[in-house]
């Protein structure tokens, strides 16, 4: 079987990793230079399926208008025109009711845990070093972001995922270079963990090149045509003819399937990230710490930092906004001052390809020949792995190793064409 995937950011290469190993042809096309060069690129790293969750919760609407009026926001609205952007708001509030919630976070928290267990498959099978560290410590700088986590938690305790709450003074024994800011405590998951994406993925990526998969970058696709005798790629230069198309394109995916009346609600919403190398190890974070109030992370990654977060949505360009640019050192800064001279940071700014619920659609589609991998929003590191074997499992007529009741386009069969 001869398979073409759209994409290669992570996820597209650990699904022509997972091809490849069931014996199908492959061949990777993508619009950049080189893999993971887009959301896979300036991540925070964390691979925290305990802690994944939807943007989509109760309270977040009237969170996210309070932000409007703070200096240092980690959500930034910007209302528009575009009736694209409406109607995934409108969406996106409608999955933001507890019950929603809980399904919503159960459905991403299922495949990012088979995700991680695929991750360490991989790393023990080929010896794989990606600066991967464990441990993962969220922050609450207040009682109230405290109480506000409770019912995550609960999710946790039912779910029997290894957690701890932890005081100031455990906080400090987890991460010795905290600042001595006074905050309210912490959660810490031992079985999280971080590591260097882009490092992964082009591990990955010579692997798979090493046992004949094909990557022919600098290639943008215009369309997809589907016909009984398969579905094509058709670029401006080259057309691609194949048994089965895997659409892995993040943010690009929409546009390519809504010619074939594949109509998703996948809006691109920017985050930021900085990195800084590390002037005093002592100061400087173990592993990986979220801010609760900010919503920002701060990685170790090797001898350098990763600060990442912020939520950019109703922009439609990569062009950055200082504010959130001062937001990432004020929140690193606050934690650990010591760590680095941010004032040498380098700032990425990228976006996310999200869906109003959370959860990525993966498989088949109603287009015969024709399979989705997208819609990962910030957690598509997390989830990679796992989300390749699954779509690997589809297109070879293998059953996946997990329920994939909600994470597929039969989400979307009513949607309009």
């Amino acid at each position: 079987m001869r398979v073409v995937i759209v994409g290669a950011g992570v996820i597209g290469v650990c699904t022509a990793y997972y091809l490849n190993e069931m014996g199908c042809e492959v061949v990777v096309v993508e619009r950049n230079s080189g893999v993971a060069q887009e959301a896979s690129f300036g991540n925070a790293g964390v691979i925290a399926p305990g802690c994944v969750t939807p943007w989509a919760a109760p309270g977040m609407p009237r969170k996210i208008l309070s932000y409007l009026l703070t200096k240092n926001s980690p959500v930034l609205l910007r209302p528009n025109l575009d009736p694209v952007f409406w109607r995934w708001v409108l969406l996106w509030l409608g999955q933001c009711k507890l019950d929603r919630y809980r399904i919503n976070r159960e459905r991403m928290q299922r495949i990012a845990f088979y995700s991680q267990a695929k991750l360490h498959e991989l790393r023990l099978r080929h010896a794989l070093n990606y600066e991967q560290v464990q441990g993962y410590l969220q922050l609450f700088r207040t009682e109230k972001e405290r109480m506000m986590a409770a019912p995550g938690i609960d999710l946790l305790r039912e779910h029997g995922v290894a957690h701890h709450v932890l005081s100031p003074a455990e906080c400090h024994l987890q991460e010795p270079g905290l600042s001595e800011m006074p905050f309210d405590g912490g959660l810490h998951l031992p079985g999280d963990e971080s590591g260097n994406c882009p490092l992964f993925t082009r591990y990955l990526k010579d692997i798979t090149l090493s046992r004949g998969v094909r990557y022919d970058f600098n290639v943008d696709v215009t369309r997809l045509e589907c016909a009984a005798t398969g579905v094509t790629v058709q670029t401006e230069r080259h057309a691609y003819l194949a048994d089965a198309v895997v659409v892995a394109a993040g943010v690009a995916s929409a546009a390519l399937l809504r010619p074939l009346g594949i109509v998703l609600p996948l809006y691109p919403v920017k985050g930021y990230s900085a990195s800084i190398g590390i002037k005093e190890p002592t100061y400087a974070p173990l592993a990986s710490v979220m801010d609760e109030a900010y919503k920002v992370a701060m990685t170790r990654m090797g001898n350098r930092i990763r600060i990442a977060g912020t939520a950019d949505l109703g922009s439609r360009t990569l062009a950055p906004r200082e504010g959130a640019l001062r937001t990432l050192i004020k929140v690193v800064r606050d934690w650990f001052p010591g760590a680095a001279d941010y004032a040498q940071a380098t700032f990425w700014t990228g976006v996310r390809p999200m869906l109003p619920e959370g959860a990525p659609l993966l498989g088949a589609t109603r287009v015969p020949g024709l399979y989705l991998n997208l819609g990962h929003g910030s957690a598509g590191w997390a989830m990679a792995c796992g989300s390749g074997k699954i779509v690997a499992d589809v297109i070879a007529g293998h059953t996946p190793e997990i329920d994939l009741t909600g994470l597929t386009h039969e989400r979307y069969a009513n949607s309009p064409r």
